[in-house]
């Protein structure tokens, strides 16, 4: 057996129906039967639902007092042991060379700090859904980004907007030892997170395949987000730290249609 590296955290909450397929997903990693890797599961909302199914596919269950998605995701890698950690959301599906891939491009380079990759976007019944103008657009903006390895330049085209999908983002631990999620953030904290792990020693690489499957539905927190506004109130905040009040205002109105791409 391989020395065990990668350690799949996936968030639960409530009593999601695509909680059973994420957890199949992480299980069928060819990381995880090769055992370099891990399945495990943090939750602020323990119940029995959530509980049966980590006896089902035996995998360890932890769990904290929360306060938001910040606090979950702080708690949930305070959990972790592993040199590399991925936080899989529940309603959402890795193809099964997801980790495999991103382990080799983190061992590559021994001073990366994230890695990620592209993703495909999945309805509530698991259908892919045919790729928007913004979905091209943040595909476009990360392999501008990923063009030179200069910090300049990629905070510079991070500047326009947040290309990084968080659950398919996967983390050294070892070089990220300190790192926390800003609390007071609801949706913009990805963007926070990644900016400022940007600004810090060593690198980030992105790997082109769509390795992950995200799934947009009704209920899923990005939908309710977008649509009472905090969304669109921190992505303003986020472009003033790039622009200033005035440029930010501007780069807004074409950001706009971002906020749509949530619509079921």
């Amino acid at each position: 057996m391989e020395k065990l590296k990668h350690t799949f955290m996936i968030c639960a909450y409530g009593k999601s129906p695509y909680l059973k397929a994420c957890i199949e997903s992480c299980i069928n990693q060819t990381l995880v039967e090769g055992g370099s890797s891990q399945v495990h599961l943090y939750t602020s909302t323990p119940n029995s639902y959530i509980e049966e199914l980590c006896k089902i596919f035996n995998i360890p269950m932890f769990t904290m007092q929360g306060g938001g998605i910040g606090k979950d995701w702080n708690n949930a890698l305070s959990f972790v042991s592993t040199p590399y950690a991925t936080i899989a959301h529940q309603d959402d599906v890795y193809l099964a060379d997801y980790g495999e891939l991103v382990i080799r491009a983190l061992e590559m380079r021994k001073d990366t700090n994230i890695v990620f990759t592209d993703y495909s976007e999945i309805d509530n019944k698991g259908t892919l859904r045919k790729r928007n103008i913004n979905l091209h657009i943040k595909t476009l903006g990360l392999h501008v980004m990923s063009l030179l390895p200069f910090k300049w330049y990629q905070r510079r085209i991070y500047a326009f907007g947040n290309f990084i999908s968080c659950p398919a983002v996967t983390y050294n631990m070892d070089r990220l030892k300190g790192f926390k999620f800003d609390e007071t953030l609801k949706m913009t904290l990805d963007w926070d997170a990644w900016e400022r792990i940007m600004k810090q020693e060593g690198c980030i690489r992105y790997i082109s395949k769509k390795l992950m499957l995200h799934r947009i539905h009704e209920d899923s927190e990005t939908t309710n987000n977008t649509i009472d506004k905090t969304r669109e109130i921190e992505e303003q905040l986020l472009f003033e730290r790039y622009w200033g009040k005035f440029f930010s205002k501007l780069i807004m109105k074409l950001y706009m249609f971002n906020q749509n791409s949530n619509n079921i």
